[in-house]
């Protein structure tokens, strides 16, 4: 309860202190934050500061040294040697200003991406999951055990979704189901890309489909090609064997084709086809993607056409990539294989979470020289020194990615996965919303759950011009990928979508604990 001084007529000097205690704590406060402020300007506008000042410099002392050899040389027109050292100046200008554009990369936009959702018939509410699990483990009890120990946990919805030949006890899972839920998410995905666009299929210059467990002959990417009847000359990509940070993997190789295909469109197609990966023997490490994944899929679309920029949503700033396959334990600690019954499967290790804490570590050492306000990153390196070579006892300094990006769309491979980044990065609640709502309304959804999350942060109506969002992506071999984009223009929240008709839901509470 909050308590009031009392009134006294013998305790005016007291009051007068009393009155005055706020006012110099808040000019306290006020100065710190100015100091502070003026310290983060200095320090992240120093460089454009010394070159206007070098600029400046340099300019005067040009035009006093051209007035004086002017008033001497006016007269003098066989003199040529003032107008040569014009030419000469001019041309070193143009030289600098010709390599600056020609070393300049081309820029790529993202016009547009669609994400699937799956029809209410592919629903698997949390009893049904339950139930297939107990039928067709029945003579494995310990194994029952475990799976609804792991899914009370797990951090999914009831609204998450398997494609049909799963929904069979026991699993159907055939060539013609993985083809028909290939047909399924990716062209459902495409139909709205192009109606979100209006971009047809002959405007499409590259293709590129990632999917890492199935691989049809033919090809995915030649699958989307017949369907659409795209151009002879469209070049397609079929990336496999990536896993769930794929998609990222995917946006640097269109990024790249475009920086050498000018006034292209490129397509970006990220999934996970799971009915030939169900699981169904009895390894613990094996069923549990069986309880993370779910059918999903998103349909990006990339230009590097300067005069769609109008129409584009974000334009791509960086892409950084780690890849820790030379450690034997870090390749070795996601794998598809079969269990000693030959049954096929992933199997997950135990040290996963700790391989992909050390991944993401390498990786945005690396990123944060790219996005970190140089005020970050001099206190991080004072507090490297000081820790490294002057003994000094202090913990580690972590720098405020939040002071670099507004967005974080950080895989949504399952709650332990967003837990460790959020606690590694020091992430809020609401950075990591967008995270753990997709999870628990779509499941782990592989290498498309990064653009779920995007469109998450759209439907709220969250984006704004100059927004940057950061992309974390985790996958088997082991690596960790991050692509930043900055938004370019206030994003409107989406009449249609993945999330379109449920946003209103969200945000939900997710127990700790879903008791089954």
């Amino acid at each position: 309860m909050q308590k009031f001084p009392t009134q006294s007529h013998s305790s005016s000097s007291s009051k007068m202190s009393e009155g005055f205690e706020p006012h110099l704590e808040s000019q306290t406060s006020i100065m710190s934050k100015v100091a502070k402020g003026a310290y983060k300007h200095l320090i992240n506008h120093m460089l454009t500061l010394l070159l206007i000042y070098v600029t400046v410099s340099i300019s005067i002392q040009a035009v006093q040294q051209g007035q004086d050899y002017l008033s001497k040389h006016l007269l003098s027109l066989h003199d040529l040697s003032f107008i040569w050292y014009i030419i000469s100046f001019l041309l070193v200008i143009i030289t600098i200003f010709t390599i600056h554009f020609m070393n300049k990369s081309q820029p790529v936009y993202l016009l547009d991406f669609a994400c699937f959702k799956p029809p209410a018939m592919y629903r698997v509410p949390h009893a049904t999951a339950y139930e297939h699990g107990r039928i067709i483990l029945a003579s494995h009890q310990k194994g029952v055990e475990f799976l609804v120990k792991v899914f009370e946990r797990a951090g999914l919805g009831a609204e998450t979704s398997l494609p049909h030949p799963l929904h069979y006890i026991p699993p159907n899972p055939t060539l013609i189901g993985s083809r028909e839920e290939t047909e399924l998410v990716i062209f459902s995905s495409m139909d709205s890309l192009f109606e979100q666009t209006g971009i047809t299929p002959q405007d499409i210059d590259i293709v590129i489909v990632n999917c890492g467990l199935f691989n049809p002959t033919p090809s995915i990417s030649s699958m989307v090609i017949n369907k659409y009847k795209m151009r002879s000359d469209v070049k397609s990509y079929n990336l496999s064997g990536m896993g769930c940070s794929a998609s990222l993997i995917s946006i640097d190789l269109a990024r790249n084709l475009l920086r050498v295909h000018p006034e292209s469109n490129a397509i970006v197609i990220s999934t996970e086809i799971i009915t030939p990966n169900s699981y169904t023997g009895k390894v613990r490490s094996m069923l549990v993607p069986n309880i993370l994944f779910r059918m999903g899929c998103a349909a990006i679309l990339l230009t590097n056409k300067r005069s769609l920029r109008k129409h584009a949503k974000y334009s791509l700033s960086h892409v950084v990539r780690t890849h820790k396959g030379a450690d034997d334990s870090s390749y070795g600690c996601i794998t598809h294989k079969e269990d000693k019954d030959g049954k096929l499967g992933v199997a997950l290790d135990k040290d996963l979470m700790v391989i992909a804490a050390n991944s993401l570590k390498s990786n945005i050492s690396r990123l944060g020289v790219l996005v970190l306000p140089v005020s970050e990153q001099a206190i991080f390196l004072f507090n490297f020194v000081g820790r490294k070579l002057f003994k000094m006892n202090m913990k580690p300094y972590i720098p405020d990615y939040t002071k670099a990006i507004e967005h974080f769309c950080v895989h949504a491979g399952g709650r332990a996965v967003i837990d460790k980044v959020q606690s590694s990065l020091k992430l809020t609640d609401e950075h990591v919303e967008a995270s753990r709502m997709t999870l628990y309304r779509f499941g782990n959804t592989s290498s498309s759950s990064v653009w779920y999350e995007m469109g998450y942060i759209e439907a709220k109506g969250r984006m704004k011009k100059g927004n940057r969002v950061w992309q974390i992506g985790f996958g088997s071999g082991f690596k960790c990928n991050s692509v930043v984009w900055k938004c370019i223009r206030d994003v409107e929240v989406p009449k249609t979508g993945a999330w379109a008709d449920s946003i209103h839901k969200f945000p939900v509470i997710v127990p700790d604990v879903v008791m089954l």
